[in-house]
């Protein structure tokens, strides 16, 4: 198969590179604002995938690197809600403006099925756990209507114009390639770099708010399994298990070995207050099982960053 990857030098578009670049041939396009070039470098190096520097407000572009394209893995945005939340204009731009181009390029170019990225943020703050599928959205940052827009346009485009489509719902992912130095860095980078450097978790909030992180293995998983199959829809991609920060923070000190006592500051705003998913529409839709647990995948990615 020829697939294309939006934002394939980013954080979960580099994994999604690698695990393809295996059997399928792979063309990645990245416009490097939040993508990182040593993600994808060994592979270009080695000839397993074709790069395009481009931004994905660009038509033209788009239109020729999705012809004879079989499937499209939509993962380019611009990722954080605290981002939004300081620049709305420039995620709506990147996120809904630029998914409304893959979705048209797509249709014109006839790809039978774009996977995209969507988030667990478009559920907001609802007190009912699990989150599941059949939820009213309610968005608490411009991040999350983003995303939720997105779907909308997905949806829209089944209908008319009979583009397969899949919206995947990520819960928290993390994973080897995300970038700790940002200041939008997502909280289990953040923790492993400050504890791998000696220094103690920067918890926002009290750290008992509760999340159902991801590895990012099991996302690559649901991405495949997703455009492989004939299910359509927005799915929830996580493991289906919570835990606090706190204990969170905990569990990282004692895979690094360090016994350090987390600072906190203010609660930020969007940010939710609990995250758990139901599961159970991916596993019957495309058959999604998480294989990796948070600390598996926890011991992985400390090993890796212990190495970069």
């Amino acid at each position: 198969m020829k697939y294309v990857i939006t934002g394939g030098a980013g954080f979960i578009g580099s994994h999604l590179a690698e695990t393809l670049s295996q059997n399928h041939g792979v063309t990645v396009i990245d416009d490097l604002s939040t993508g990182r070039m040593e993600n994808i470098q060994g592979l270009i190096d080695k000839g397993a995938v074709t790069f395009v520097r481009g931004d994905i407000n660009d038509a033209p572009l788009l239109q020729d690197l999705f012809t004879d394209a079989d499937g499209v893995f939509h993962q380019a945005a611009l990722p954080s809600v605290q981002r939004s939340v300081k620049n709305p204009m420039a995620t709506h731009e990147a996120n809904v403006t630029g998914t409304l181009h893959v979705l048209m390029a797509a249709r014109d170019a006839g790809v039978r099925k774009v996977v995209m990225a969507s988030s667990s943020s478009v559920y907001g703050d609802t007190p009912t756990l699990p989150k599941h599928e059949g939820m009213t959205p309610g968005p608490l940052s411009p991040y999350a209507v983003s995303k939720i827009a997105d779907e909308y346009y997905a949806s829209v485009f089944s209908d008319l114009y009979g583009l397969q489509t899949v919206c995947l719902r990520y819960f928290n992912v993390f994973g080897p390639h995300q970038d700790p130095n940002s200041q939008y860095a997502a909280v289990i980078p953040n923790f492993i770099q400050r504890v791998l450097k000696d220094q103690p978790p920067l918890i926002y909030g009290d750290g008992k708010q509760t999340r159902d992180f991801t590895y990012i293995r099991n996302v690559v998983q649901a991405n495949i399994q997703a455009m492989e199959g004939d299910c359509q829809g927005a799915f929830n991609i996580a493991c289906g298990e919570r835990i606090d920060l706190l204990t969170l923070a905990r569990t990282i000190m004692d895979i690094v070995g360090r016994d350090l006592e987390p600072v906190h500051e203010a609660p930020r705003p969007g940010d939710v207050r609990d995250s758990l998913a139901d599961i159970s529409r991916a596993q019957a839709a495309f058959g999604y099982a998480p294989h990796y647990d948070l600390k598996a995948g926890l011991r992985e990615t400390v090993a890796w960053f212990r190495n970069h």
